[in-house]
């Protein structure tokens, strides 16, 4: 119970304000927007910039927590897209959606609060590291195999550009890439920079969730509840299940078993939303399985953290 309290309770008590802002006209829906805006496009990119950065690369990718993670992600996109197909007769084109909600972790918004607030600011090596490969593993997944789908028939070179462009235009996959270049270069980053990066990282979680509990109520949970339970039942149980049983079998370092694990039970994220709405598909699905999950992590992270507690 203290786990709760202390971890996940102020967590979503910052979503909680946004949810009952928007809903008694307190903050505007268009204020919102703009202020998941400035997270997603700015702040969040600045965070994941300064972080990667300044990263120590060879302490921090371990082979089997990105293994495990990612074997673990793959595995549940297929079978929610797999579900979706022979569980509710869904076109194809809705079970590639589907699978994205059960493939895309809320890694940032979720993830790296409730990692920081349980384990500390020095234990966030691997969300960073988990968070790095995020965005290009997932968004390459998605975009691939929809396009496969859709273009039946079409050249690879279509397919590919189509996934190249989707991929380069997400700001956070772009801080990452300028992250690693100035890693790999060596370059400093000027002093005034880096203090005025901080400045807007300090804003990026709290802001971020306080517009998720915004957006989230515009989303509000209608129809399609059998689909909805099976990606809350991936999200939440399968894959940090999976990452547990791969992380166990590869002797992952605890505290990165604790990023990967705690990383992997974090509700579908808003980009689930994202790429539904992206192709017009399952759209009611993805956004109804963003909010009840989210809602529904509280209970499970808590499980997931009592179970983390005994190593």
């Amino acid at each position: 119970m203290q786990t709760l309290l202390d971890v996940i309770l102020p967590v979503f008590l910052v979503i909680g304000f946004g949810y009952v802002a928007v809903w008694r006209n307190l903050f505007p829906t268009e204020g919102i927007d703009g202020v998941m805006r400035f997270t997603q496009n700015f702040a969040i990119p600045c965070m994941l910039f300064q972080a990667i950065a300044s990263m120590d690369l060879g302490a921090s990718f371990d082979p089997g927590l990105l293994s495990s993670f990612y074997a673990g992600a793959g595995i549940c996109f297929f079978l929610g897209m797999t579900g979706a197909r022979v569980l509710f007769g869904r076109e194809w084109e809705d079970c590639v959606a589907i699978g994205f909600c059960c493939l895309f972790s809320n890694s940032v918004l979720l993830g790296l609060p409730i990692t920081e607030r349980a384990y500390g600011a020095d234990a966030l090596t691997g969300n960073f590291a988990i968070v790095a490969l995020h965005s290009p593993f997932c968004y390459g997944l998605g975009i691939t195999v929809m396009e496969i789908t859709r273009n039946r028939g079409q050249s690879p070179a279509v397919m590919a550009r189509s996934v190249i462009r989707a991929m380069f235009r997400n700001a956070l996959v772009l801080a990452i890439g300028l992250g690693f270049v100035v890693n790999f270069s060596g370059l400093p980053v000027p002093g005034v920079v880096d203090d005025a990066l901080s400045l807007i990282v300090r804003a990026a979680l709290p802001a971020a969730l306080f517009a998720l509990g915004g957006v989230l109520f515009q989303y509000r949970p209608e129809g399609d509840l059998r689909a909805i339970a099976m990606v809350c039942g991936i999200a939440l149980v399968i894959h940090p299940a999976l990452v547990w049983f791969f992380g166990t079998l590869q002797e992952v370092p605890r505290d990165a078993f604790r990023s990967g694990v705690l990383t992997a039970a974090m509700a579908p994220g808003f980009n689930a939303y994202i790429f539904a709405n992206m192709y017009g598909r399952a759209k009611r699905v993805a956004a109804s399985s963003v909010l009840i999950a989210t809602g529904a992590s509280v209970l499970t992270v808590w499980v997931w953290l009592s179970f983390l507690s005994g190593l």
